[in-house]
């Protein structure tokens, strides 16, 4: 996926780096990603949730809070009130540059940040946590031995995931203060809750205490198997997945013009890797977004058709297209076409009226179900219209594939 880096002005005046994940093609919608905390934009979860986003067409703005990551500023300024503000900020950027998210996402403490700064978005109709703490305060257990520390010495360096960090009274004092609960219940947005029974780090219960403030529409999905950090790409590609599934029915898609769609025919096929998997690749075809893979046995994912099956696909489409034009257009009483195709390898010998006497050659095996009240010459013509679809000519005439780099 394309990958556009730049800054913003955040709280304080800092600049903030950002990175805003394209899709190949047309545009459906643009989110906002808060990172979990102490990470940055690039932390595993959040490139991968990002990359999966845009494969389906959501374009995602990742950015560094103030003093993580490339981002200017200093880590020990920051509160969780400044993190919300920041967040705030970065929709204004999206905004005025490219179009306000309509869909908010937070990991760990993240989460507990746009559902802090959902109600200063008007445009957001979708917020989606993943293993959020329902307290914000919740974070302060990580270190909970130095806290008397922090309030007497007004500042404090901790050990958070192996790395040193200047914590301050300030961080300790704002983050008491935050009331979420009640920004919970007056949401009015769509709701979904994604978080791990097993999560170590923020317990199941802290997703019960968020799903039970919010008011519908909400929605719970158990990430069972995954950790905190979802440090397994399988968990961050079904995390993507469900958000892009869930989020259709909230979030209206943005008009054709400004989805990138051209209406042009015929429409170019974009194919690029999605770095998801081995073999995936992402497939966009004018406003239509598919997936294609190989089989678990070749080493893909099987998350999607493989390339001779979208060849066969286009044959057999092609195919029961045309016979229905014809049978239209006679006014036959057929009622289905059903296509079922096979690709294989065969021995040219065993093949007499090939021209080809050597060697391997491709067979595709086509077999064809015709319903209806059709007599014997109608199903006769049927079967010869079958082989005039523009497919079936194109891969039996000479094709010239012209190749460059760009």
């Amino acid at each position: 996926m394309p990958t556009e880096r730049f800054q913003f002005t955040g709280t304080g005046g800092h600049q903030l780096a950002a990175a805003l994940d394209l899709p190949t093609g047309a545009i459906a919608a643009y989110a906002l990603f808060a990172h979990c905390f102490t990470c940055s934009k690039d932390v595993l979860a959040a490139k991968r949730i990002a990359a999966a986003l845009a494969a389906k067409g959501i374009a995602v703005l990742r950015f560094d809070f103030t003093g993580l990551g490339s981002s200017e500023g200093d880590f020990a300024n920051s509160t969780f009130s400044s993190n919300v503000a920041d967040l705030v900020l970065a929709a204004d950027h999206l905004r005025r540059t490219r179009k306000a998210p309509a869909i908010l996402i937070g990991h760990s403490l993240g989460g507990a940040a746009v559902l802090a700064a959902a109600g200063q978005i008007p445009e957001a109709k979708a917020v989606v946590t993943i293993a959020a703490p329902s307290d914000p305060a919740h974070v302060t257990g990580l270190f909970n031995d130095r806290i008397e520390d922090i309030r007497s010495q007004g500042e404090v360096d901790v050990s958070l995931a192996g790395r040193p960090f200047r914590i301050r009274r300030e961080f300790v004092e704002d983050i008491a203060e935050q009331s979420l609960t009640a920004q919970i219940a007056k949401l009015h947005k769509a709701l979904l809750v994604m978080h791990s029974p097993t999560d170590d780090i923020v317990g199941i219960d802290n997703a019960t205490h968020i799903f039970v403030a919010a008011k519908h529409p909400k929605s719970f999905v158990s990430l069972a198997g995954a950790d905190h950090l979802l440090s397994q790409r399988r968990d961050s590609v079904y995390v993507a997945d469900v958000i892009a599934s869930w989020a259709e029915r909230y979030v209206e898609p943005l008009p054709p013009e400004a989805a990138g769609h051209t209406g042009e025919t015929p429409r170019r096929v974009i194919v690029q890797e999605t770095r998801l998997g081995k073999f995936q690749q992402n497939v966009i075809v004018g406003p239509h977004k598919l997936l294609a893979d190989e089989p678990v046995s070749v080493g893909g994912q099987d998350s999607g058709p493989g390339p001779y099956d979208f060849v066969l696909a286009g044959l057999g489409a092609c195919t029961a297209m045309t016979m229905r034009l014809y049978a239209d257009r006679k006014s036959l009483p057929l009622d289905r076409v059903t296509v079922t195709l096979k690709h294989g390898k065969i021995h040219a010998g065993d093949c007499e009226e090939c021209e080809t006497r050597e060697g391997m050659l491709d067979q595709i095996e086509r077999e064809i179900s015709i319903e209806g009240a059709l007599d014997e010459e109608q199903r006769k013509r049927l079967m010869e219209i079958a082989d005039k679809c523009p497919v079936h000519r194109t891969l039996h005439s000479e094709i010239r594939i012209v190749t460059r780099a760009v």
